[in-house]
């Protein structure tokens, strides 16, 4: 890691699926799931490619659905596209992934890890959702709310599937 890369910061969102870890592992492997849940509010998800392998690789376009002068794409007016590979995937307990947005403007380059970590508890799984290295062209405020959106999105994905 490069000494820039250290001074980015890390954004943390959790939360109670009432799901087991099985379900949640098996939405967080399959590209048609993905696209569903993973788009936050005000986004939709297309999914390019798709190899839920360590090492196998991914491509993603988040589409803003009613892009405007405070929600615009980072690829594009209306696109984010993202790509990236697989670190490691541990069933039922942890997924792992590197990931880049295709964009020119330097505040959203780097390479971000996204750790999505599964603990079984009584009522379902306590998920949570761990973005290392966070370019900062993505403000704090909008990446939270984007990930409790992202997390309540799962949570519905997955509630409805046990």
């Amino acid at each position: 890691m490069t000494d820039a890369s250290r001074d980015r910061r890390t954004d943390r969102a959790e939360r109670l699926i009432k799901a087991s870890p099985r379900t949640i592992y098996a939405a967080l492997r399959v590209p048609a799931a993905v696209a569903v849940w993973l788009p936050p509010e005000g986004m939709k998800g297309q999914v390019l490619a798709f190899e839920p392998r360590a090492g196998g690789a991914f491509r993603m376009a988040l589409i803003y659905e009613a892009p405007d002068d405070m929600a615009r794409g980072k690829t594009s007016e209306d696109t984010d596209i993202v790509s990236g590979h697989f670190v490691a995937l541990e069933p039922d307990r942890r997924v792992v992934q590197e990931t880049e947005f295709q964009s020119d403007d330097p505040a959203f380059a780097g390479v971000m890890r996204i750790t999505w970590a599964l603990e079984p508890v009584a009522d379902g799984t306590h998920v949570s959702v761990t973005c290392e290295n966070v370019p900062e062209g993505i403000s704090k405020e909008d990446h939270d709310a984007g990930l409790r959106s992202t997390l309540a999105n799962f949570a519905s994905f997955t509630e409805q599937a046990t």
